[in-house]
Parts: C-alpha cells; sequence; structure tokens
C-alpha cells in the first residue's frame, strides 16, 4: 500500500561504481535498504541471501552477465517472482531482447532513462 512504512529492500547490481553511486544517491529514502553487488556473481549471491522486493541489474558485467543472472534468478523458487529491471546501454542486444519478450523483466536504457525515471519506476514498484 503506498505510503507504508515498511523498509523496502533493492539491489544494484552493476560492475560501474558511479552508475552504483549515482544511483544509491538518488533512491536514498528512509524506507529503502539499497545492496550493491559490483559483479554478477557477487549480485546473484547476494540477491538469493538477501531477497530484495527489487533488483536493477545490468547486463554486461565481469564473473557472470546480467542475463545468466536473470536466468537463474527465475530458475530459483523466490527469484521466479522477484521484480527485475535491466538498466543498460545494451537494449538492442538479442539476450535482453528475449528476456523482454518473455517477460522476465522490465527495461529502462541508460542513455535514454533519466534518474528521474528510474527514481519514479522504483517508487511505483516498492509502492512508497
Amino acid at each position: 500500500m503506498p505510503g507504508s512504512t515498511q523498509v523496502k529492500k533493492i539491489l544494484i547490481v552493476d560492475d560501474e561504481e558511479p552508475i552504483r553511486v549515482f544511483l544509491r544517491s538518488n533512491l536514498k529514502n528512509e524506507n529503502i535498504n539499497i545492496l550493491e553487488a559490483s559483479n554478477g556473481e557477487d549480485g546473484l549471491s547476494l540477491a538469493l541471501k538477501e531477497r530484495p522486493q527489487l533488483i536493477l541489474l545490468d547486463v554486461i558485467m565481469p564473473k557472470m552477465h546480467g542475463i545468466e543472472v536473470l536466468n537463474r534468478l527465475r530458475g530459483d523458487e523466490w527469484g521466479k517472482n522477484v521484480h527485475v529491471i535491466l538498466v543498460t546501454n545494451y537494449a538492442q542486444d538479442p539476450r535482453v531482447v528475449e528476456a523482454i519478450d518473455k517477460d522476465l523483466c522490465e527495461l529502462l536504457e541508460k542513455g535514454r532513462s533519466t534518474i528521474e525515471d528510474i527514481v519514479s519506476r522504483v517508487k511505483d514498484i516498492l509502492e512508497i
């Protein structure tokens, strides 16, 4: 329900620290606990351990590609229902297009989506 005081948990998985810092600083809110990972492998592990309500996931990362993270999440009982937004510059990557077509996630393009777009979508999903 909107305005809920329950702390929401999100996970930002991106290998570029400036992007994680930028997203974190723009999503700061007393009702959001922000977790971060700098590669796909750590992101998957943290997601399965912490079970956030939302994952902002880059695609091209070290150790594990974002689409592989997404597919592994969807193979997990909890992970098959977690809300995932791919935040990437690679919207035309065939694997990204396929994931969107299969309704596995949403897409926000780094070069086309403003921070306001991202923050607004996060707030809508978390109902805050």
